[in-house]
């Protein structure tokens, strides 16, 4: 209890990430299920409102509720379809796929931008054959030996 001794356990990247992603995943799945109960606990009591205490009698549609239910139920499918599906093709390994792609695609445009600022950068080169007191655009005629 009082050792000198303290074991702190480091967690590398990848595990730490990988913690993150099932957090995130847990998480998501904490939601859809408030989403479920919520959505069952709403449609009993709009079931019951209805023919208990007759509200929307004067609606211009009889039967609301049901209607209601039925966007409700769309909405939590598109819930349940984004948690279970576009998790599967859109997860963690796409977003790691797409980041080496985009890290590639960067790596060449930085290649094509250093190999326009060398060329642009680089001296005229002397033919062969002519002197420097040419190349200096000295009006005097080069020594002759």
């Amino acid at each position: 209890m009082f050792s000198k001794t303290k074991k702190t356990e480091r967690i590398d990247a990848e595990q730490r990430e990988q913690y993150e992603y099932a957090r995130s995943r847990i998480k998501q799945k904490k939601n859809l299920m408030r989403h479920f109960i919520l959505f069952l606990v709403g449609s009993v009591l709009l079931i019951l409102i209805n023919p208990i205490l007759g509200y929307g009698e004067n609606f211009f549609i009889k039967d609301w509720f049901i209607w209601a239910i039925l966007i409700w139920t769309f909405i939590f499918l598109v819930h349940l379809f984004n948690v279970f599906v576009m998790n599967k093709f859109m997860g963690k390994e796409w977003e790691d796929r797409q980041l080496e792609k985009l890290k590639a695609r960067q790596a060449e445009r930085m290649a094509e931008l250093q190999k326009k600022v060398e060329t642009e950068l680089q001296l005229p080169t002397t033919p062969p054959g002519t002197s420097k007191k040419n190349e200096l655009n000295n009006p005097l005629p080069p020594d002759v030996q």
